[in-house]
């Protein structure tokens, strides 16, 4: 399987004022999901008791949050999150989406 320009195959599974977020579950273990984060919006929040998670920032910047603290994120950067860390995303840009991959674990719910 190989995909492009972004593109991480998959079905839209969440969409609303706030982003569109895509998995692809063709892995038999992990999930790879994709979430375009519309300009000055932010994810929920949550965290994954007993699960990992890796964000791969693909364009736009923004803001991450871990368990409260925030940093600057931006293209090519990677994130590991922690088991059961709290974590959530915001787009900071009035004038682009930010673009960003997660991959975890097949059986977790989200």
């Amino acid at each position: 399987m190989k995909y492009g320009n972004y593109d991480i195959g998959g079905k839209v599974v969440k969409e609303d004022e706030r982003y569109t977020v895509k998995d692809n579950s063709e892995l038999k273990n992990l999930i790879v999901s994709s979430t375009r984060l519309h300009r000055g919006k932010s994810t929920s929040g949550h965290k994954h008791p007993g699960q990992e998670e890796v964000y791969q920032f693909i364009y736009g910047t923004g803001q991450m949050e871990l368990n409260g603290e925030m940093f600057n994120v931006h293209p090519n950067l990677m994130v590991l999150i922690e088991d059961g860390v709290h974590h959530r995303v915001h787009n900071t840009s009035f004038s682009e989406e930010l673009y960003f991959v997660c991959i975890f674990d097949k059986k977790r719910n989200h």
